[in-house]
């Protein structure tokens, strides 16, 4: 009973749930970078004919991942200046190790995604459109830079898959254990 008592008094001493701000952009963001890993898988298998209809997705994705990168920046100066709950001290140190770890990895994930296709498609011969307008051309374009970049995209949309559902599957465990953990991201 005393343990539970002093888990409390720890606990009222920091915020038990993240800020309004922070739910919201992490479930904007889930369900926007879901939905453009989704449609990157999808865009591949594009005929290339009828000329444009690829070249209108593939757009597309470029200008949602625009938007959700900067979202991406807008979560990160959040983080930056306001810390999440803490943790549990009842939480085992491997469970705390493994959330802090698979986070960092979300966060690097959501970096290099947008950045990586950013850059990718800006080696191409193609402007990036965002939402139909033209960007400024940044460099010449590079068939070699643009593989690279292109390669980091696509390596990286798999390990982000991975571990989205490694978040996902964590979070429901936290859901069946009722725990807690979960509830401080509801909205």
């Amino acid at each position: 009973m005393e343990e539970n008592n002093a888990e409390v008094a720890e606990l009222h001493d920091q915020p038990s749930r993240y800020t309004g701000l922070a739910i919201a952009l992490h479930w904007l963001l889930a369900i926007g970078l879901i939905y453009q890993l989704w449609l990157g898988m999808w865009m591949g298998d594009i005929p290339k004919t009828p000329p444009g209809l690829r070249a209108e997705w593939f757009n597309w994705h470029k200008s949602v991942g625009i938007v959700l990168g900067l979202l991406i920046v807008l979560r990160g100066l959040w983080r930056l200046t306001h810390r999440p709950p803490e943790l549990p001290d009842s939480m085992p140190l491997w469970q705390t190790w493994a959330a802090n770890a698979s986070h960092a990895v979300l966060y690097i994930c959501m970096v290099a995604m947008p950045v990586s296709g950013f850059l990718g498609s800006s080696f191409t011969a193609y402007p990036i459109k965002f939402f139909g307008t033209p960007l400024p051309r940044l460099w010449e374009a590079s068939a070699d830079l643009k593989e690279i970049f292109s390669g980091i995209h696509t390596a990286c949309s798999y390990l982000f898959m991975l571990m989205i559902a490694i978040h996902i599957l964590a979070a429901v465990l936290h859901m069946m254990r009722r725990d807690g953990i979960a509830k401080r991201m509801l909205p």
